[in-house]
């Protein structure tokens, strides 16, 4: 007698933003009127920025990765991992910090870069890990100033395709934690299928095209996102 074929695991494609992270004590500037831990973000998180002032660019960003290494994921991250025991799950991330990675998700893509990589100011492709500081003289193999690996406004985003392919691949697409006001990353549903379902949690629930597929939670992400975890478990 043939043994059965293990029916094939649905693809779950979760599109996470600054809300699952403030949970953590992360500070997120989407909630502030533009500013981003006082700052404004031209001043501290675009090229620009950086050519006028890269002490003070370097300086924002290493009190971030401070607060990073303090923070610890929370119930959301954790909850988010459990999903792998039924789906094949795929992260797609706009935060840099790593709390789904150390919450245990094994499939994670950071649009936006990473707060403890960084990488020459020539070179987008090599990157190096950091905990530290980064300073003004800290210098890269190639000889040019290093900064931190994240795409900053008004640069291109170079996972967006990659992220577009998955959405577009996806049986269930989650939305957690984003505004959805931010592009490209907000663009991203529009790669879904028509018939696919969207799942969006949140504690102020955005704007989804395609009622007929959007299924909401309005929740904070560590209350809403175990919700999502047993209603998706039925799904699988």
């Amino acid at each position: 007698m043939e043994k059965e074929q293990a029916k094939p695991r649905k693809k779950i494609v979760i599109l996470t933003g600054a809300g699952i992270s403030a949970e953590s004590g992360l500070k997120t500037f989407r909630d502030s009127d533009g500013l981003w831990e006082g700052y404004a973000i031209e001043d501290v998180a675009t090229p620009r920025a950086w050519h006028k002032h890269p002490q003070l660019v370097l300086n924002f960003y290493n009190m971030r990765r401070k607060a990073v290494l303090e923070a610890q994921p929370n119930a959301a991250h954790h909850a988010l991992v459990a999903l792998e025991k039924w789906f094949d799950v795929f992260i797609v991330t706009q935060n840099v910090d790593d709390l789904h990675e150390r919450a245990g998700s094994k499939k994670v893509l950071h649009l936006h870069g990473e707060i403890l990589k960084m990488r020459s100011e020539a070179n987008t492709s090599i990157l190096y890990h950091i905990s530290g500081d980064i300073n003004i003289g800290d210098m890269a193999p190639d000889g040019h100033q290093l900064r931190p690996a994240i795409v900053w406004f008004e640069e291109p985003v170079p996972l967006i395709d990659d992220a577009a392919t998955l959405v577009s691949m996806a049986d269930i697409v989650v939305v957690i934690g984003t505004s959805l006001v931010v592009y490209p990353a907000a663009g991203l549903l529009y790669y879904a299928q028509p018939s696919t379902p969207i799942f969006v949690v949140d504690k102020k629930i955005p704007h989804v095209d395609g009622e007929v597929h959007v299924h909401t939670i309005e929740m904070p992400a560590t209350e809403g996102v175990p919700v999502l975890v047993e209603r998706l478990k039925l799904l699988a």
